[in-house]
């Protein structure tokens, strides 16, 4: 756009707290190496049912026939939201996934039996490509139950399953899991996850077991016969049983700073005692695959160290299965792409996950084998172990008798199991005053928006990959934690109200309260401090408090935060994790009788350690240093109870923390974003003004209202020239371009524009001209556009200094809200690139 323009800009503050580093691994420190010697480690091996005669007759006779084409298809793994069913006629592709935010034709909330079509469609396809006869498999990240289709049983996330401390539990879920992922027609879910997270401040800390390898060690191997069941000789898996993968290989929970898919500085000796973790458990109970990780070990991606996929693995851990990479990994080691990565395949990949650009990774591993720089052994190797999994996992076989019998999902039973998984995974960290267990007569207030959110309750991977825009419809016969609590609290004559902001008509005898962290998923998680900073339940405790109302806390998180003013402020305080979608598990222990006696007592203990600060530092048992707030193993109950008292209120951190995805939230500006308006006369930046005007006019901001008093911005622009703004420091945004977030807001267009308008992030922009013109006007909408739209427009996404950037040629009024990035949840668009702003 090279005419004048009027130019509003969210830009980068100088000197700010937050910048994340460039995509590339820090150097290794200078003692460090990234080769394993397989001597080092512990022996394991894969059954020996795993690999019977008859199996491997039946492979290599198949192999015998495959020609290299179909034999380099097995390699490649297709994401359904990039492949159709009609493209397996041409193409020999091997498997499908079905990505976080991946579903039939592009609807989240399909109802279950599109999902089985989808599975059929499918395999039709691929059964009627002529030229060896090799099943497809599908996966699926069913990693808290089914949890990417309507009307599954969600489970609590493993924060919470390893609170329950109960291997048996962990069996009985598993089992449960794989007949609800099989009567949608999916054949393997990536799962368990083994990773052992060390710093919380990581944001798939949830989807840990603990902090101390123990736990998982004592869950991998009842998990995976809980999937898959035992490998039997010359039989496949039983119906109802699906394929597992182990994840992710290795050390992703050890990571300097908790950054995701970053690097773990540390010795070998360090990845064996703490991160090899429950993976030979897993391998000895049969699981057909294995997860390579996004992250490194002293500087050397995983995907591409031979020492860990071939030598450890291979050697003495004894894995006969396959290994899968992670959502294009591959294309993040040295000399790769994601179209290209023979070095990948070399170190020991067998399959790789290659959602969108399976295509040109085909072609090009095609002749990279023929060529010899994929040794066609190799290829072989890859395409045996594949084979072998698909053979035991029953893929051979045309009888599915459990496909499409959809009363299994959500199941009565299942619900009852996820039920007791609640009940066994909360901890009580606090108990004073004999505030629990609530007689069931009592009049009960239930406070915080998060009470009756069942979405809240289930985190990330549910529905849509971070587990955003659900609501409790989403959630057939589920329990949200309010209704739970009405139930228990009605049926024995009680009364419970439920209000949001704690305000109440007559005098409750108690108030529950609850609150916590939002949906989140991998990266977009991760965090710089543990301080948990939404204020609104600190306000609604301490006034309950005041009035003498005794209170009992629920907080719903993915790891321990430091909420010592909220223990403060409760009498009770209960760390509920991510319970899922059965909330009356929640009540069965708060609630007792009508005399107040227990109906359940609390049994869960943390498998992490609870800070004393929020500065996030590391924080695990048999440290030097250790000093927790609430140790590794603590949790009080009915029986066992113990006074805490009052805790410190100094967090040891900044009030103030950083983001890098949210920037004008509830109508402020999120640190350590700034908001300016420019035009050709300069700059203005924005404080707290509610109304206020570039240097030559050329663009007005005042407040308006949208979804709360005061939290849109109206921009003006006006006839006046201007031009775009180079701004400070940088943020790396290149993980969430790969993942297909999204740069979103609200707008409503209260004048259409005059001229051309543009959206830019970085040096890239959009053209929203189109877009901002089209009716209806004065109404809110909401806007995604991919990060990799701003990417192929010309934005360094390593480097983004401006995350967003509204360029108006002429005169337009547009009021906008809520600008974050948010995930790809089939509602992004990618307008047509515009000149750079």
């Amino acid at each position: 756009m090279r005419c004048a323009v009027s130019v509003l800009v969210l830009a980068l503050a100088a000197g700010a707290a937050y910048a994340q580093t460039a995509p590339s691994d820090p150097a290794p420190a200078a003692s460090g190496t990234a080769r394993a010697e397989p001597a080092n480690w512990p022996r394991a091996a894969s059954p020996q049912s795993l690999s019977d005669p008859a199996t491997e007759a039946l492979i290599s006779d198949l192999i015998g026939r495959m020609t290299v084409e179909e034999k380099v298809g097995q390699l490649i793994q297709a994401d359904i939201a990039s492949i159709r069913p009609e493209d397996l006629l041409t193409w020999p592709i091997g498997s499908i996934l079905a990505g976080g935010n991946s579903s039939p034709g592009g609807d989240e909330r399909a109802p279950a039996q599109a999902w089985v079509e989808l599975a059929r469609a499918f395999r039709e396809a691929n059964a009627a490509r002529s030229g060896t006869p090799i099943p497809l498999i599908y996966g699926i990240d069913a990693v808290h139950g089914h949890n990417n289709v309507v009307g599954a049983t969600i489970f609590p996330h493993n924060i919470g399953l390893g609170a329950a401390r109960d291997p048996d539990l962990i069996r009985r879920i598993g089992e449960a899991t794989a007949l609800e992922v099989a009567a949608t027609g999916a054949d393997w879910t990536f799962g368990p996850t083994l990773a052992v997270p060390r710093d919380d401040r990581w944001g798939r800390t949830y989807e840990g077991f603990g902090e101390d390898p123990e736990i998982a060690r004592s869950y991998a191997g009842p998990l995976t016969l809980g999937l898959q069941g035992p490998i039997e000789a010359g039989r496949p898996l039983q119906p109802g049983r699906i394929a597992g993968s182990a994840k992710h290989f290795l050390a992703d929970g050890g990571t300097r700073d908790g950054r995701d898919q970053g690097d773990f500085v540390g010795s070998e000796r360090e990845l064996i005692d703490i991160h090899l973790s429950g993976y030979p458990q897993a391998i000895e109970a049969g699981v057909l695959s294995v997860m390579a990780s996004f992250s490194s070990w002293n500087g050397v991606k995983h995907s591409g160290n031979r020492s860990i996929l071939t030598d450890v693995l291979r050697g003495p851990l004894g894995f006969e299965g396959f290994v899968v990479s992670d959502w294009n990994a591959h294309g993040q080691l040295p000399g790769c792409s994601n179209e290209s990565c023979p070095a990948a395949i070399n170190a020991g990949i067998d399959m790789l996950m290659a959602p969108d650009s399976w295509k040109p990774l085909y072609e090009n591993t095609l002749a990279q084998v023929r060529a010899g720089e994929i040794p066609i052994t190799r290829v072989d190797e890859a395409v045996r172990r594949i084979l072998r999994a698909k053979v035991k996992a029953g893929l051979f076989e045309n009888h599915r008798p459990l496909e499409g019998r959809l009363e299994h999902l959500g199941a009565r039973e299942h619900r009852a199991l996820a039920r007791e998984a609640v009940r066994k995974s909360l901890v009580l960290l606090k108990n004073e005053n004999g505030v629990l267990p609530i007689r069931a007569n009592a009049r009960v207030l239930v406070a915080g928006a998060a009470a009756d959110d069942i979405g809240q309750a289930s985190g990330g991977w549910t529905l849509t990959w971070q587990g955003t825009g659900n609501t409790n419809d989403h959630f057939p016969n589920a329990d949200s934690i309010w209704a739970g609590i009405e139930e228990a609290v009605t049926e024995a004559g009680g009364e419970a109200v439920l209000s949001p902001d704690g305000a109440w008509q007559e005098r409750p005898d108690v108030a529950v309260v609850v609150f916590g962290e939002t949906p989140y998923a991998e990266f977009q998680g991760d965090i710089d401090t543990l301080d948990f900073l939404p204020e609104e339940s600190l306000t609604t405790l301490r006034r309950l408090q005041a009035d003498g109302i005794p209170t009992v806390s629920v907080f719903l998180s993915g790891r321990p935060m430091w909420v010592n003013p909220e223990i403060n402020a409760s009498d009770a305080f209960v760390a509920a994790w991510l319970p899922g979608t059965e909330g009356a598990g929640v009540a069965d222990v708060l609630i007792g009788d009508a005399e107040g006696r227990p109906r359940h007592d609390f049994s869960g203990v943390l498998g992490f350690s609870w800070p004393r600060d929020a500065t996030g530092r590391p924080l695990n048992r048999e440290e030097p240093g250790y000093d927790p707030q609430f140790a590794y193993g603590y949790g009080l109950s009915y029986a066992r109870p113990a006074a805490v008292g009052r805790l410190s209120e100094e967090s040891g951190v900044a009030a103030s923390t950083s983001s890098v995805d949210m920037y004008l939230v509830d109508g402020r500006v999120t640190p350590p974003w700034s908001l300016a308006l420019e035009d050709s006369g300069g700059q203005t930046r924005i404080g707290n003004e509610k109304s206020v005007a570039s240097p030559r006019g050329g663009v007005r901001m005042t407040v308006v209202d949208d979804l709360a008093q005061e939290s849109g911005r109206r921009f003006v622009f006006g006839e006046g020239g201007g031009q775009a703004l180079i701004w400070g420091g940088a943020v790396d945004l290149s993980r969430q371009a790969n993942g297909e977030m999204a740069l979103s807001f609200r707008y409503r267009v209260d004048q259409p524009p005059q001229g051309r308008v543009a959206l830019g992030l970085g040096q890239g922009a959009v053209d929203l001209t189109e877009v901002l013109g089209t009716p209806p006007i004065g109404e809110w909408r909401t806007i995604k556009v991919r990060l990799s739209c701003f990417r192929d427009a010309g934005a360094d996404l390593a480097a983004v200094e401006r995350p967003f950037q509204l360029v108006s040629e002429r005169a337009a009024t547009v009021s906008v809200s809520e600008i974050r990035l948010a995930s790809n949840e089939a509602d992004t668009m990618c307008p047509a690139a515009a000149a750079g702003p």
